[in-house]
């Protein structure tokens, strides 16, 4: 089932904008692809004031272009704004590493192991949404550790500007390659290494990197394996 789908009437604006990031970050919603209010406010069982309040959020943080009077769209993929996203989040989950593994903890240590079996079993059954969610909750342990909310809220920011990239590009191969890498991190915060975590995960964001290559060359994830993507978080090795 796609992002846009009727949902609950609680917190209104910051569903529909969950929603509406979600579809565009897995493709339902393409790069370039006009977006109205009305039409949006439909397909989400909204009234428009809270998806035009969403469509604000979402074009302070790049996802969304309008012109007034004219149009409102999504972005094209930005080649320079995913390079300048991957350094800001790269530098956000090392601090967080870096001062979440001496307060993680037994239960931490746990939910990092669970998370990359999660991972692990999402990839190899080929669904790209849950193995990237899983991805997410594992590197959210860390972020949750820290207890950091500016490097939480500056997480939440700039990954969705990732995640389009990494819906295109995900590959199995790759994934399992992270779930290693993510052996290696959870070894380290089970030996309260923070240095070594922090290093091993400077090492992991760092290939997103790549990301920016050839964006528009890139082939899409199929329709059916789309489903809403979370705000943190993301895979850690794409081709």
């Amino acid at each position: 089932m796609g992002a846009l789908r009727p949902v609950g009437r609680t917190l209104l604006r910051d569903t529909a904008y969950a929603a509406i990031r979600d579809a565009i970050v897995c493709g339902e919603l393409p790069p370039g692809e006009p977006v109205r209010d009305a039409d949006l406010a439909g397909r989400l069982g909204l009234s428009r004031a809270p998806v035009r309040d969403a469509l604000a959020r979402l074009a302070e943080e790049g996802l969304v272009e309008t012109k007034p009077q004219s149009y409102t769209r999504v972005t094209r993929l930005d080649p320079r704004a995913v390079r300048e996203a991957a350094v800001v989040v790269r530098a956000m989950h090392e601090l967080a590493a870096r001062t979440g593994v001496p307060l993680l903890g037994p239960d931490g240590v746990t939910a990092l192991r669970e998370a990359n079996d999660r991972f692990v079993r999402a990839t190899r059954t080929g669904e790209v949404g849950e193995a990237l969610r899983a991805d997410d909750d594992l590197h959210d342990v860390l972020v949750r550790a820290c207890g950091n909310r500016a490097v939480a809220a500056t997480i939440a920011r700039f990954t969705p500007l990732l995640r389009r990239l990494e819906w295109r590009r995900f590959a199995e191969a790759g994934a399992l390659e992270s779930a290693a890498r993510h052996e290696r991190l959870i070894d380290a915060c089970a030996a309260g290494d923070a240095d070594e975590a922090a290093r091993i995960t400077a090492t992991i964001w760092h290939s997103l990197d790549d990301l920016a290559d050839d964006p528009d060359g890139a082939a899409p994830v199929p329709a059916e394996q789309a489903a809403p993507a979370p705000a943190g978080g993301g895979q850690d090795d794409v081709p």
